[in-house]
């Protein structure tokens, strides 16, 4: 039986234009799961220059799970990005030192936290996700949207910001897919069950 190697850079023969992401990654604060790919117009590394403002003495994490689709130039902003929004000036002065050295003693620069991306989650082209999102398992992000909350797992969401465009299933099924946790099963599993997986949830579950 011939299974997709998660270990090989470029699983498709003669392209080099989608990876597996895990296998390109450098960066310990990007965790990736077997499976999930990136799909770049031009050169995939291109993937890690799209993780935007992701500073290694803030210490967020962009987490992204199994069997993921990320299209070329989907952007993920980090929460290095963020400035003061509360204060009077959000113009971050500290970063200049000299006399402006001290301007952020005892004060922190707000974050969100993590940016977390589910399982068998589509990202389109050019999509943005903002810091702390998290997307849940099976959702798709259209073409072009800007993200800036979290997604519900199986939902279909687009636009500036993301709206909720659709369920892709009933919530009973949603339910049971989420039960299932079809990503998690061991690959020769997966592999017996593709038609399946590729066919209405009915015919799965």
């Amino acid at each position: 039986m011939n299974i997709p190697n998660p270990d090989r850079k470029f699983p498709i023969p003669d392209y080099n234009k989608l990876c597996f992401l895990k296998n390109i990654i450098k960066n310990p604060n990007i965790i990736v799961g077997d499976y999930t790919y990136y799909d770049d117009f031009e050169e995939v590394s291109n993937f890690e220059k799209n993780v935007k403002y992701h500073f290694n003495f803030i210490g967020d994490k962009l987490i992204i799970g199994k069997f993921c689709m990320i299209a070329s130039d989907a952007t993920f902003i980090m929460n290095g990005g963020n400035h003061l929004t509360k204060a009077t000036s959000a113009y971050p002065f500290a970063i200049f030192g000299g006399a402006w050295q001290d301007a952020m003693e005892g004060k922190t620069y707000p974050t969100k936290g993590d940016t977390i991306i589910g399982n068998d989650v589509w990202i389109g082209y050019d999509a943005t996700i903002m810091p702390g999102v998290s997307i849940g398992d099976g959702a798709i992000v259209a073409s072009k949207s800007i993200v800036t909350k979290d997604v519900e797992p199986y939902s279909i969401v687009g636009g500036n910001p993301a709206r909720l465009i659709k369920k892709r299933f009933s919530e009973d099924t949603i339910l049971r897919l989420l039960q299932i946790k079809w990503w998690d099963w061991n690959i020769e599993k997966i592999t017996k069950n593709v038609e399946k997986l590729t066919s209405h949830p009915e015919v799965l579950l």
